[in-house]
C-alpha cells in the first residue's frame, strides 16, 4: 500500500491501537479482537517479544484492505528496516531519530515521530515526519494540540498515552488527525477477555465518529 493511502486510511479511521504485550502470542489475540472490534490499525511496538514475528504474522494472516501494520517504539533504522521488511505499513518513534525518518522516506514508508514541544513539532515536520505522535499525550493535554495549530496550522498530530473514551472528543476537537490508544483499549487482555478489547475497540470507534459528526 503506498503511503498517501497509509495516512488518509489512518485518518479515516481515527483510532491505532498500541499493542503492549507480555508476549507475541499475547500480541497476536490483542491485533486480532482490535480488528474485529473496527480498528483497522494496529501498531506492535518492538517493546513485544519477538515483535518482527507478530509483524510478519499478521501481514500473512490479513489482506492490505483489512489490516493498517505499523511498527512502535521504533528507536532506529535499522529496527525500522527490519519492521519494514516484514511487511510494516507505519513506523512510530517515541521521539524524533534523523536517521530514522530518513530511512523511511528513501523507502516512502509512513513515518510518526514523537514531539511534546513546540520546537520538536518543528523539528520533526523539517525532517519529513508525516504525522507528529504527541508523547506522551497525558503530559501534553489536549491543549498543546490546539495551542500548536494556531502558529503552525499545517502540522499533523496524533496524541498517544492518556487518552480514553472521555476525552476522545477533546483530542479530535483540539485538531488531533487521530488518536493512538494503548491501555485504554486493550487492557482486557490481562485478565485474558479478548471480548473486552473487540468491545472497547467498538467503543473507540464510535467515540471518533460521534466526536466527528456530532448531530
Amino acid at each position: 500500500m503506498d503511503k498517501e493511502s497509509v495516512l488518509l486510511r489512518i485518518r479515516e479511521s481515527g483510532v491505532v491501537a498500541v499493542v503492549r504485550a507480555e508476549s507475541a502470542d499475547q500480541a497476536l489475540r490483542i491485533a486480532e479482537a482490535c480488528l474485529e472490534g473496527g480498528v483497522v490499525a494496529i501498531e506492535v511496538t518492538f517493546t513485544v517479544p519477538r515483535a518482527h514475528e507478530v509483524i510478519a504474522t499478521l501481514e500473512r494472516r490479513f489482506l492490505s484492505r483489512e489490516l493498517l501494520l505499523g511498527a512502535g517504539s521504533v528507536l532506529d533504522p535499522e529496527t525500522a528496516r527490519i519492521a519494514i521488511l516484514e511487511g510494516a505499513n507505519f513506523i512510530v518513534s517515541p521521539c524524533l531519530n534523523l536517521e530514522t525518518v530518513r530511512l523511511c522516506n528513501r523507502y516512502r514508508m509512513a513515518c510518526m515521530s514523537g514531539a511534546m514541544t513546540v520546537g520538536e513539532v518543528v523539528a520533526a515536520m523539517e525532517a519529513g515526519s508525516d504525522l507528529i505522535k504527541v508523547f506522551p499525550g497525558e503530559v501534553a493535554g489536549p491543549q498543546f494540540i490546539k495551542g500548536v495549530l494556531g502558529p503552525i496550522p499545517q502540522a499533523r498530530m496524533m496524541p498517544t498515552g492518556g487518552v480514553n473514551l472521555e476525552n476522545v472528543k477533546a483530542w479530535l476537537s483540539a485538531g488531533a488527525v487521530a488518536v493512538g490508544v494503548g491501555s485504554q483499549l486493550t487492557n482486557g487482555a490481562l485478565s485474558g477477555d479478548y471480548e473486552k478489547v473487540t468491545r472497547t475497540a467498538r467503543a473507540f470507534i464510535e467515540a471518533v465518529r460521534s466526536a466527528r459528526n456530532p448531530n
